[in-house]
């Protein structure tokens, strides 16, 4: 059994499944609908309110994770908490009440998941398929063939922005409308050329607005029941008849959502002017269906972010022979330097085989530029929190170690960071690494023992390891060494 608990600008909403078979049956929902962008002040900030409700909310989501035998858990935050600027001060209180870390994605991570969901659901191998998703914050376009992508964007414009913008005082204009549409056409329109009909053969929606815009079109009897362009305009026409968003009753529809689904009416029926779509199909899946997807392949060993790391080591021709020599060595170097935890094991492989990307922007501070391209690299399944982890390990291989001083009073990772840069050492001074040849520990202080003749076979060595002695000390960690082996 999988959950996924999705924190959206609108709602917060999560699902249990249970992996049978070709699919994934989701046994339990719960939704909130918070509004958590809407207590975002004129300068990025939630307020205390907002951050209050979500955490209440979670904490009501533990009792319901808590009544299942759940394998694995994953909370995902959007758009409002990946653009907050007070989102550290809600985070740990946050991940607190739900009991599970929340990771931060991307856009296009979004958009990706999205992707994974709406694929799995729909049972035709190799279709050339577009997906959109229109959420509270961000909307999402996603272009594929069968299960692969083959491009995917986010754009930030949501529905509760949109509709607090053009919609303000809740009336339903000719005019209001018309500048809701005509904006929402100007953020699609420089995209709008690969997401044309001739790439694709079904346009698929996701989201629950764009199913909450269909059963209004079918339950109301607004066009011929589908979602097209015209009866998108008829929808729009209905609203505008109605004049006030507080008077507007559509069967399907909530009342509170009402207000919501004016907002992303305005935004799809710009969406499918821009890219010509005739007809788009509502799908009962995305974001939350994508993170049990996604959970299921980790569990399964088929983990997205292994082939990310590849592609990245292929994209920027890293030396793999080099790669995998350190990313050998430093999986060896970590397991005896006992960590308390996994948690950072995979993350540390993964920076060993990266560790030399950035020479393809210079080999004078390759690590700083490594460092960087990694945390801001649209790298698959990848979350921003694990790719910062990344980009500190990276850029701790080589050099002082005051840079990266303030986390290094997490043992685990002082370990990580140790293992990788003795890994580098003796890669560059062309050790052949007999692991019974070293012995390593971390506690209060580093002890490296090695093999007598080290030093006499890899004149280099010594120079490096005092260096390392000096580099530890300068952050008041002892490292010693004694060749006695």
């Amino acid at each position: 059994m999988f959950a996924a608990v999705d924190l959206g600008s609108n709602s917060f909403r999560l699902h249990i499944g249970r992996h049978e078979g070709d699919a994934i049956r989701v046994v339990k929902s719960a939704r909130d609908p918070i509004r958590l962008a809407a207590g975002l002040d004129s300068k990025g900030n939630l307020s205390k309110d907002a951050m209050q409700k979500a955490i209440d909310c979670l904490a009501r989501f533990k009792t319901v994770l808590d009544a299942y035998p759940i394998d694995a858990v994953r909370v995902v935050a959007t758009n409002t908490i990946r653009i907050a600027k007070n989102a550290a001060e809600l985070l740990p209180a946050a991940e607190a009440a739900i009991g599970h870390p929340i990771d931060v994605i991307s856009g296009e991570e979004e958009g990706r998941l999205i992707y994974l969901g709406v694929s799995n659901a729909i049972a035709i191998p190799g279709e050339r398929r577009l997906v959109l998703d229109i959420g509270g914050g961000s909307t999402e376009v996603i272009l594929g063939r069968g299960h692969e992508i083959v491009r995917v964007e986010s754009f930030s414009i949501g529905t509760v922005r949109h509709s607090s913008s053009f919609f303000p005082d809740g009336m339903m204009t000719e005019e209001a409308f018309d500048a809701a549409v005509l904006s929402a056409r100007s953020q699609f329109e420089d995209a709008a050329p690969p997401y044309q009909p001739q790439h694709w053969r079904s346009a698929y929606g996701s989201s629950g607005t764009i199913r909450a815009i269909s059963d209004a079109i079918a339950k109301n009897s607004l066009g011929d029941g589908r979602i097209t362009q015209s009866s998108l305009e008829t929808l729009k026409q209905h609203c505008i008849q109605t004049g006030q968003i507080s008077h507007l009753q559509l069967s399907g529809i909530k009342p509170e959502r009402v207000a919501m689904v004016v907002g992303g009416l305005a935004i799809l029926i710009g969406l499918m002017q821009e890219f010509n779509i005739e007809v788009l199909n509502p799908i009962e899946a995305g974001l939350r269906m994508g993170v049990m997807w996604d959970l299921y392949l980790r569990s399964t060993k088929r983990d997205r972010r292994e082939l990310a790391v590849h592609n990245v080591v292929e994209r920027f021709h890293t030396d793999t022979a080099r790669a995998n020599r350190v990313a050998d060595m430093v999986r060896s170097l970590y397991t005896q330097l006992k960590p308390s935890s996994d948690i950072y094991a995979r993350h540390l492989y993964w920076s060993a085989l990266l560790h030399e990307v950035g020479m393809v922007v210079s080999q004078t501070g390759y690590h700083k530029h490594g460092a960087y391209m990694i945390e801001n690299a649209d790298m698959a399944g990848f979350t921003t929190r694990e790719q910062t982890v990344m980009s500190a390990l990276i850029l701790s291989q080589k050099g002082n170690l005051r840079k990266i001083s303030a986390i290094l009073a997490d043992l685990d990772f002082a370990k990580a960071v140790l293992a990788l840069r003795l890994s580098v050492t003796f890669m560059h001074s062309r050790v052949e690494l007999d692991y019974a040849d070293i012995r390593l520990k971390m506690k209060n202080k580093i002890e490296l023992e090695i093999k007598q003749d080290w030093v006499t076979l890899h004149p280099t060595v010594a120079y490096w390891l005092q260096k390392e002695i000096e580099h530890w000390k300068e952050v008041g960690i002892e490292f010693q060494v004694r060749a006695n082996i």
